[in-house]
């Protein structure tokens, strides 16, 4: 099955020989890690099964947080931690958006305006959840940043998985927000618009923002998870530890083309797109973010200085009547069965044996 390394082992070279003096330090780094992501470069061990003989080389992964075949295990273990503060109440799938006219400049000032976009989010709807004619009180916002279409187009913009109510804050109660409604979609882009700019102009002054940024409706989606928190959460997992896509959506890699296979939103259909191998690098590393920047983000009762009043969230909805809980389907489980590491891959009878050591290859370990 082709896969992104494989992508980036046959042109990354050339890519690389063309356009490395005006790449970032951090895209250089991903395109080289996923490349040499467990192969010779980085090392590795030998083991060798005590049955059947057949020796086994096991590479090290090159842990990179964009490489799509790392982190499995804290991708799982991420997704466990989120489930135990999940509450019994009906959750919303919200997504904020920006304008086309800004992806330019967000794309040339990422570490900024990637920031500013949670804080703006974030704080818009803390707004309106504060109004008593819809919650009232303090909610919590679980937040994930995305920066890609499925055709890997620049397209920034968050994921927020928020539950439907909040706690109030002149006394120990619950307040939730009606049934299937959290807070008006249309005063929510309104707020969201105002607080990015105002954000924006004051962290970079210099900067020109387009005029008709404030002539269009920005895009907020807001829809109650009708399956459940745990699914949309297992969802936003997928792209915690990796970005734009997968290698089970690649179909070929041939003559300099790569070919794979995108949804597209708007027709509900699965279709195919061939890139040339330099444009399909390229649109990939678009999305690799700033060295130390914080992807996932929790506000509200989940911040982690407000684990308290998580805590008296739970008691107070654990007291009450539980006939509106949204059930978490599989909470708190692996859906990986587990399976013995020392296994033999080959026979599946004997068990492997450490033999040797396989050194790197002259690269400063990642």
């Amino acid at each position: 099955m082709p896969e992104l390394a494989e992508i980036f082992r046959l042109y990354g070279p050339d890519y690389l020989g063309q356009f490395s003096d005006c790449m970032l330090p951090s895209h250089i780094r991903a395109l080289c890690d996923i490349a040499d992501c467990r192969t010779e470069a980085l090392g590795g061990h030998v083991f060798q099964c005590d049955q059947c003989g057949q020796v086994h080389y096991a590479y090290h992964s090159c842990r990179n947080r964009h490489c799509p075949q790392c982190h499995g295990k804290n991708t799982r273990r991420w997704t466990e931690e989120c489930e135990k503060f999940l509450l019994p109440v009906p959750y919303f799938h919200l997504v904020f958006t920006l304008p086309q006219e800004l992806r330019p400049i967000v794309r040339s000032h990422q570490r900024e305006l990637l920031g500013i976009l949670c804080q703006a989010a974030a704080r818009a709807f803390m707004k309106l959840a504060s109004d008593p004619h819809y919650i009232g009180g303090r909610p919590g916002i679980l937040m994930v940043v995305h920066t890609w279409t499925r055709a890997m187009i620049y397209h920034p913009h968050v994921h927020c998985l928020i539950p439907g109510g909040g706690l109030s804050s002149d006394g120990p109660a619950w307040l939730p927000c009606k049934k299937n409604y959290l807070v008006p979609v249309t005063a929510l882009s309104l707020i969201f618009r105002a607080k990015f700019m105002q954000l924006a102009r004051k962290a970079l002054p210099r900067v020109r923002f387009p005029g008709s940024v404030w002539q269009k409706q920005w895009v907020v989606y807001s829809k109650p998870t009708v399956q459940g928190a745990a699914k949309v959460l297992r969802y936003l997992a997928r792209y915690v530890h990796r970005i734009a896509i997968a290698n089970s959506r690649i179909l070929s890699i041939a003559n300099g083309q790569v070919q794979f296979r995108y949804k597209d939103s708007r027709q509900k259909a699965w279709k195919t797109m061939t890139l040339s191998a330099q444009e399909f690098i390229r649109r990939f590393l678009r999305h690799v973010l700033p060295a130390g920047f914080h992807k996932v983000r929790y506000y509200g009762i989940f911040a982690p200085c407000n684990r308290v009043l998580l805590k008296r969230a739970k008691q107070l909805l654990a007291d009450a009547d539980d006939n509106t809980t949204d059930p978490l389907p599989d909470a708190g489980k692996d859906p990986t069965p587990l399976c013995d590491p020392t296994l033999c891959p080959f026979r599946k009878v004997g068990h492997l044996i450490f033999v040797a050591t396989i050194p790197r290859k002259g690269r400063d370990p990642p």
